[in-house]
């Protein structure tokens, strides 16, 4: 039986599943100075179950959502739709109030339970540090294929959060406890925006990114999180040497500031790059083994320092750690985790393990099941990072208040030259 809920704004009723990304479609750019000077009021918006509809009219919220559909998930824009009486005031308390979660398909038991089965069946002898749960979010060829990498990548490092950081649960997205949808992360973002998160990336946005294809990056990524306390931080893995030319543009970008933003923020996700009008890029010199090796090395205290939990007998641990943002030119994935194995000659050899968002959870989930094909998915070695500049965001635990608050709205990045 199908469930059906109300519209906030305009009381249509619609297919539950539907109920967010219709809602979100009364929004279009006009409205985003009524959401900016009603943002500081959106933690105090009470949250409201969806409204049931009996079955009776199963068949006409069928046809609304169906229509609905059609205009919104294709073109990827907010339609202008006259709200009703309270509509105006309401519209910030819809990121909050419309409980349902970004839709993604559910295979059942966790992907990271797949994943620590099949490590455990490994005959080689390793030791693997994982995340414990995350889940995993693609890209869809209808809505974000080709530039919502970022987006499905803070998607993921949000189910991390929401299901194991209880002080990051209750502050998250006004306490809402589900994933938002694309759309909705736009809106948070903005409203970060105008809370004085970031001003100066805001600028190259032009302040508004909701219903818009950019590419973002680590940058905003942090700027999201940081907004409600939460401790991200941006370290960048940069070779001395690097220099960068847009070679579709011909002219030079140039080299990184030091401690200002991170070295992809100069090319990447900005508002003259929307998916129409990628500029392909081109380097200097090519990524130093310094660089990988410092980016490994990174990656594995991260995840090593900290309390974990052994699972299984094969050297397998489940660290506390939330998982990385992993960016580089181009794209960007989400590390959860990471493996060594000492090879015959003494030598350490580490490989990343990864969730992207441009594979399918469905090929993941049967790659995983059947404990076939699962490695050319997930695992990264390190001979694969050939890329000369590379980013990840992480999160401290805790949550910030006072002072420290103030202080996350300035980004800085912790730059590794080698």
């Amino acid at each position: 039986m199908a469930e059906l809920s109300a519209c906030p704004i305009c009381n249509l009723t619609v297919l539950s599943h539907e109920l967010e990304r219709h809602a979100n479609s009364h929004f279009d750019d006009e409205d985003i100075d009524i959401d900016f000077q009603l943002a500081q009021q959106i933690s105090l918006v009470p949250s409201t179950p969806p409204f049931i509809i009996p079955v009776d009219d199963v068949m006409q919220c069928e046809t609304s959502s169906r229509k609905n559909q059609e205009s919104s998930s294709s073109k990827f824009e907010a339609k202008n739709c006259s709200p009703g009486v309270n509509g105006v005031t309401e519209k910030p308390g819809i990121l909050s109030s419309v409980k349902i979660n970004e839709t993604h398909p559910q295979i059942g038991q966790g992907l990271m339970d797949l994943l620590r089965n099949c490590l455990e069946l490994e005959t080689e002898k390793t030791t693997t540090i994982l995340c414990d749960f995350v889940d995993h979010f693609q890209s869809i060829p209808s809505e974000d294929f080709g530039w919502g990498c970022g987006w499905r990548n803070i998607q993921m490092l949000s189910s991390h959060l929401l299901k194991q950081r209880q002080e990051a649960r209750a502050v998250l997205y006004a306490g809402s406890g589900f994933v938002p949808d694309i759309l909705s992360l736009q809106r948070w973002l903005e409203i970060a925006w105008e809370r004085g998160f970031d001003k100066q990336g805001s600028e190259d946005f032009d302040k508004a990114i909701y219903g818009k294809r950019n590419w973002i990056g680590t940058t905003e990524c942090a700027t999201l999180f940081r907004s409600f306390g939460l401790r991200a931080r941006i370290v960048d893995f940069v070779s001395r040497e690097i220099g960068i030319r847009a070679s579709g543009v011909g002219k030079c970008v140039g080299k990184m500031a030091p401690q200002v933003y991170g070295p992809m923020d100069k090319y990447l996700s900005k508002k003259k790059n929307d998916v129409s009008e990628a500029v392909s890029t081109s380097y200097d010199v090519k990524v130093k083994p310094k660089v990988q090796q410092a980016l490994i090395d990174w990656v594995w205290n991260y995840f090593s320092d900290n309390k974990f939990t052994k699972s299984g007998n094969h050297g397998i641990r489940v660290s506390q750690k939330a998982p990385l943002y992993f960016q580089h030119d181009g794209h960007s994935r989400t590390i959860v985790g990471i493996q060594i194995k000492c090879q015959s000659n003494g030598a350490m050899q580490y490989t990343l393990l990864i969730l992207d968002p441009s594979h399918t959870t469905e090929s993941l989930a049967k790659s995983l099941k059947g404990n076939f094909g699962w490695q050319k998915l997930i695992k990264r070695g390190v001979h694969t990072l050939k890329k000369p500049l590379y980013q990840l965001c992480f999160l401290d635990p805790g949550i910030a208040s006072g002072e420290e608050i103030e202080n996350l709205k300035y980004l800085h990045s912790v730059r590794v030259e080698v």
